[in-house]
């Protein structure tokens, strides 16, 4: 008795061409308003785009000096060009710029071995470089010893405050909202009852006003002869400020987890602290991270409202130049460079949150 072998008739893969028509077919002419809506859009896209296009690349301005060399009907990037020492370090002196950049080198660097998940110790390195580096910071751009010129830090300005007031604002908040959402929790009345009122009330005060009080009408109360730099106010205020949203975003992580946790750690007989350092801060961390970063960039972008007490941040900086009688009209290109330098932050800030999700 003979087995015949039957074989089914061989099945012809679609080419790329096909799947690409049945893609568009199926996600963009789906139906009669999908298919309006998708027109719309390549008619938008073909009326603003090529114009755009012309503005910022092949019509614009890329060599000279001054206003006048901006003879092209596009964007005179000369401004940024000639601005642009401005733009990142404010009114530092020109001749000092290098411990600014000195500062971050040194920053970058540092940081690197956070990411070694191989370096021992790592825990114990990240607490000495929290309270080693600030210092560090401080006196390459402060100066005032050591040889190094004092700049004052009403010279500060640019990016560079911009970074200082954010980092520092948040390396601050972080903790200090931690210890108030885990309070907000308590069970001793005492330390509920206060925390919930912190929290309350600097979530009920716009910033604007924490950095008018922290300016004009704290030194109002201060004894005659006692004087607090201006930047430290500010950033006194800032912590004070953010950390009352950081808590709230830790306190949802807290109860996001379940009960079944806390009995864990009873069974292994952990006080509360290392409970909450070893068991639950980790996971409750965890579970915020979109939050935490939302809450970062939103900080990030804050700092501008530091011209209210005459600082002056990246935002405040362009704004500042194109008030200059040399270069006006060159607003929009001041504008366009400050969003994309605020985008290019924001965004990468956005993707590494990204990238821890899929880490921890």
């Amino acid at each position: 008795m003979t087995k015949a072998l039957l074989s089914h008739p061989s099945r012809q893969h679609s080419n790329p061409a096909s799947r690409s028509l049945l893609w568009v077919r199926k996600n963009l002419f789906s139906s009669w308003s999908n298919s309006l809506l998708t027109l719309l859009c390549i008619w938008l896209i073909w009326s603003f785009l090529p114009p755009l296009l012309n503005w910022v690349f092949f019509q614009a301005n890329w060599v000279g000096s001054t206003r006048a060399d901006c003879t092209k009907a596009g964007a005179c990037w000369v401004f940024i060009h000639e601005r642009f020492g401005q733009f990142m370090y404010g009114l530092y002196p020109h001749d000092q710029r290098w411990r600014v950049n000195l500062a971050l080198i040194i920053g970058l660097l540092s940081i690197v071995p956070m990411f070694l998940k191989t370096i021992p110790h790592r825990g114990r390195y990240i607490a000495v470089w929290a309270v080693v580096y600030p210092v560090v910071v401080w006196w390459l751009m402060y100066g005032g010893f050591f040889g190094l010129e004092r700049v004052e830090t009403r010279q500060w300005g640019g990016l560079t405050l911009t970074l200082i007031i954010a980092s520092v604002g948040i390396a601050g908040a972080l903790p200090w909202g931690i210890l108030l959402a885990l309070g907000r929790r308590s069970h001793m009345p005492v330390v509920r009852v206060l925390s919930v009122i912190f929290i309350e009330f600097w979530r009920g005060v716009p910033l604007i006003t924490v950095l008018f009080m922290s300016s004009v009408m704290l030194p109002l109360f201060m004894s005659e002869g006692t004087s607090i730099d201006k930047l430290i106010r500010a950033l006194v205020g800032v912590i004070l400020f953010q950390s009352a949203y950081v808590a709230e975003v830790v306190r949802g992580g807290l109860q996001a987890l379940p009960k079944g946790q806390y009995e864990a750690a009873e069974s292994l007989a952990l006080g509360y602290w290392k409970t909450q350092g070893l068991v639950i801060l980790p996971q409750a961390l965890k579970l915020v991270i979109p939050g935490l970063v939302n809450t970062i960039i939103a900080l990030f972008k804050d700092t501008s409202l530091v011209i209210i007490i005459g600082l002056f941040d990246l935002f405040s900086s362009v704004q500042q130049a194109t008030v200059d009688p040399a270069w006006l009209g060159m607003s929009t290109e001041g504008y366009v460079f400050a969003a994309l330098i605020y985008w290019i932050f924001c965004f990468s800030m956005s993707r590494y949150s990204q990238h821890l999700e899929k880490t921890f």
